[in-house]
Formats: C-alpha cells, structure tokens, sequence
C-alpha cells in the first residue's frame, strides 16, 4: 500500500509542471477596439498638444510573436481642427483661416514590450508592461476642398496591462508624420495653409502631422499548439 501511495505521488509530481503550463493557454492574436482624442501639428498648431482636440477611435488587431513583440494593424478615424487666430505666426495681408476635418487612418506597426508581457507566470512573463511602436500607414482625408490621400509614418509609446488571461487594456500616444501640406486645407478661397510663406518643403519638412491618444480594450484569441509551447 505504501508503495502504490509513493508511485501516485511520483506520477502527480511529474504531471504536475505539465498541467500548469497547459493551463497558461497562450495566444496568436489579439482583436480590440480603441477611443480617445486626435489633434494637428502643423501651420495653425505648432507644437501645443491637444489644441482643438477632436473625438478619435477604431479598431486594433494583434499578431503576437512572442512575449516582446508584436505586428499591430489600425484602422481609426480621427477629428482634427485648427485656427490661425490662436496661432501666434502672422500670415500675409494678416489673413486668417480656420478649418475642421474627418481623418481615416489605415496602418501596420512593430510593436516592442520593454517587459515579456502575458499570463504566463511560471515563463516569467509579466501583466504590466510599457511598450514603444514604429510602422507606415496610409491617410485619408475626404472633401471639404478636395480630398487628401497621403502615406504616414506612426512613432509613439503605450503601456498595456492584462485583466485577465484573454483581456488586455491599455493607453497609447502616436504621432503620425504625413507626407502632406494639405490636411488643413478645407477652404476654395483665401488664405490657404498649404504654402502660406512660398516656402517648399521636401520630405517630411513642412508637413502636416496628426497625433491619436486612444485607450483600448482587446480580447485575446486563436490558441496556439500546446506542444509547441513546452
């Protein structure tokens, strides 16, 4: 009797590893939704951040690669505005030109956590980790005036944090780097910000440039082969 007791309680010594990594299910993708605020940088907003802030939010998607990385998609709509009046540059003839707009923002990003973040306690993984991005994405800006299609180049910073095993939330900053002058050009007269000085500018000089702060909720699915994680 003691011996079966003994060989039960090798076999439950040996299983035991097995059943708790089974139980820290890992997981390819990542879905989620996002909402906050959007706002312009360029010549009726130089650098004050969220100056006329407008609503901003969409939908995320995941593919996790491994605990510190990751291949991010957006597709999020944004409301930005600006006004001359509050903008200390004075333009020719003092003119003044104010204008609001509907942003759509398509994009992919690489995402990089500063800590290995999941649910996996025993892998050493954490539920908190900050993380920064980097990608190229694609703006597009319907009518007033004419319609604006343009690539961007998102860099920013967030933080996510793991509620629970397959429920993720968090912030994040990200400024969009436009290779166009034209975002805040909604008027057919007038002062146009375009080119307000004759000034051209090459490359991202010049440009207008958004900036989206969204928080986020997602929820984690598709279930990656046990085998492969042990």
């Amino acid at each position: 009797m003691v011996n079966r007791i003994k060989i039960l309680l090798c076999i439950c010594w040996l299983v035991w590893p097995c059943a708790d990594t089974y139980a820290q299910d890992e997981y390819r993708w990542e879905w989620g939704a996002t909402l906050g605020s959007s706002f312009y940088l360029g010549d009726a907003n130089g650098s004050k951040p969220f100056k006329d802030a407008g609503l901003a939010g969409g939908f995320i998607a995941r593919y996790l690669l491994n605990p510190h990385m990751a291949v991010k998609g957006n597709l999020t709509v944004g409301r930005i505005s600006g006004d001359t009046r509050d903008f200390k540059n004075v333009y020719p003839n003092g003119e003044h030109v104010g204008f609001k707009r509907t942003l759509f923002d398509l994009g992919a990003q690489f995402e990089y956590n500063f800590w290995g973040y999941g649910a996996n306690a025993y892998r050493g993984d954490r539920k908190f980790t900050p993380y920064i991005l980097g990608g190229i994405g694609f703006t597009f800006a319907p009518k007033p005036a004419e319609g604006v299609f343009t690539m961007n180049f998102p860099i920013g910073m967030g933080l996510k944090y793991k509620v629970a095993q397959r429920i993720n939330i968090g912030c994040e900053l990200t400024a969009r780097f436009t290779l166009s002058d034209r975002l805040d050009v909604t008027n057919t007269g007038g002062l146009k910000l375009e080119d307000p000085y004759l000034i051209k500018g090459k490359g991202l000089k010049n440009k207008d440039n958004y900036v989206f702060a969204l928080f986020f909720l997602s929820y984690d699915f598709s279930l990656k082969c046990r085998d492969c994680n042990n």
